[in-house]
């Protein structure tokens, strides 16, 4: 029993942070904002390491942590099986990559293979704007 209490603590602090995690404001979109890809295009062939360009209308692009209206920061969804949690900050790991110091274009390495690729903002606390500003998703052949 006694080995037991350390981690029922942990699984109420865990408990806990996701409560006030799901508590967070979301930041209102700006109405007409978009998210695109300027490159590569929707079923391009790529090489293994391939420039991918992000496109933004409607709002700016702040790093993160900067509170300024009508503005976030890209994260780039790779091969990404179902949509993280919008009411959350998105996770940092290999399907879902931060650009929280304001990047608009990065180099990307993948295998050969079949990927999809999907943008999506967010706020100063990386958490998606509400309605989301998500680009559609697109496919890219690696080589």
């Amino acid at each position: 029993m006694r080995t037991m209490l350390p981690c029922l603590g942990l699984a109420a602090l865990l408990a806990a942070s996701s409560a006030i995690a799901a508590d967070m404001p979301r930041t209102p979109a700006p109405e007409g904002a978009k998210v695109y890809f300027i490159e590569p295009a929707d079923g391009a062939t790529v090489g293994k390491t391939f420039t991918v360009k992000f496109g933004l209308k409607g709002m700016g692009v702040a790093p993160a942590g900067v509170d300024s209206p009508a503005t976030g920061h890209h994260h780039l969804l790779i091969d990404l099986k179902e949509q993280p949690a919008m009411n959350l900050p998105l996770p940092m790991n290999d399907t879902i990559k931060h650009f929280g110091k304001g990047q608009t274009e990065t180099e990307l390495t993948l295998p050969p293979g079949k990927h999809t690729l999907q943008l999506l903002v967010g706020d100063k606390n990386h958490v998606p704007l509400d309605p989301p500003v998500e680009s559609q998703q697109i496919t890219v052949n690696v080589k």
